[in-house]
């Protein structure tokens, strides 16, 4: 299984890297539109009820984006959340809350460019590349790895 994790891994940080920053925001809506969230700004709210409403408030702000820990998301977040966000993504909860806590600060503040949240549509697909649905992996083009 750890190759397959460092597979994800790697092409999630490849996507992310290729500009990958305009793919995020569309990936993230489409993983939360299958939680309770619902939303990223749902997530955000769960985040600042959660005791993070400073790291959220730097995100949204014109300043410097406060770090957030996978720890800290596990405990905003809570294990129901994580759980239905760790089977829409077809991920690893660890590797899940490694990549939200690195991407989560700079998507949030590209995603506000004037302090207010401005999401993508969960189903448009020029922010996702795919409307075709499958979990996160599928979507990062690693439905066929390890088969």
């Amino acid at each position: 299984m750890g190759l397959f994790d460092e597979l994800v891994s790697g092409a999630l940080k490849g996507v992310i890297g290729q500009g990958g920053q305009s793919l995020l925001p569309g990936l993230l809506s489409q993983l939360l539109a299958n939680t309770n969230l619902g939303s990223i700004g749902g997530l955000l709210q769960q985040l600042q009820q959660g005791g993070l409403g400073d790291q959220v408030s730097s995100w949204l702000g014109s300043g410097a984006n406060h770090a957030i820990s996978p720890d800290q998301l596990r405990s905003a977040l809570g294990s129901e959340q994580l759980q239905q966000m760790a089977q829409a993504s077809g991920l690893p909860l660890d590797k899940l809350l490694a990549m939200l806590a690195q991407q989560l600060p700079q998507t949030v503040d590209h995603l506000s460019p004037n302090g207010t949240l401005q999401e993508p549509d969960a189903s448009d697909d020029s922010d996702s590349g795919s409307s075709s649905g499958g979990s996160l992996a599928d979507q990062a083009g690693l439905g066929d790895v390890g088969r």
